[in-house]
């Protein structure tokens, strides 16, 4: 089984910055794509950003200029840094990733438990 585990939520005035962490762990093999998505209540899950695992990233175009990812794959682990913060990124945020659990198999999608970020002064 694959677990991802995330950290880093919490209560933030709006300017202020939080980063997330999402450790994988398990029976993992590889990682292609991690990322970070994020959901209000009666809203979809939406893309906030993911990177490839060789370091390519996508970001939505609210968190541009101001949420960064990074990923260490030695350690399994994505992270979110968010800069600048707005009420409107108040949400759950979910880590997401694509793992391959063993050689030559094919990949399949994990999700974390999620955890609150609130804007709010």
């Amino acid at each position: 089984q694959v677990q991802l585990v995330e950290s880093g939520g919490g209560l933030v005035q709006p300017g202020g910055s939080l980063t997330l962490s999402c450790a994988a762990s398990g029976s993992i093999f590889s990682i292609n794509d991690m990322g970070w998505y994020r959901q209000v209540p009666g809203k979809q899950r939406e893309l906030v950003a993911t990177i490839t695992r060789r370091g390519n990233t996508n970001y939505a175009d609210s968190v541009k200029g101001r949420f960064t990812i990074s990923r260490d794959n030695g350690k399994n682990t994505v992270y979110l840094q968010m800069n600048s913060l707005k009420s409107e990124d108040t949400a759950v945020y979910y880590c997401n990733a694509d793992v391959v659990r063993r050689r030559y198999a094919s990949a399949n999608d994990y999700w974390g438990q999620g955890t609150q970020v609130t804007v709010s002064s």
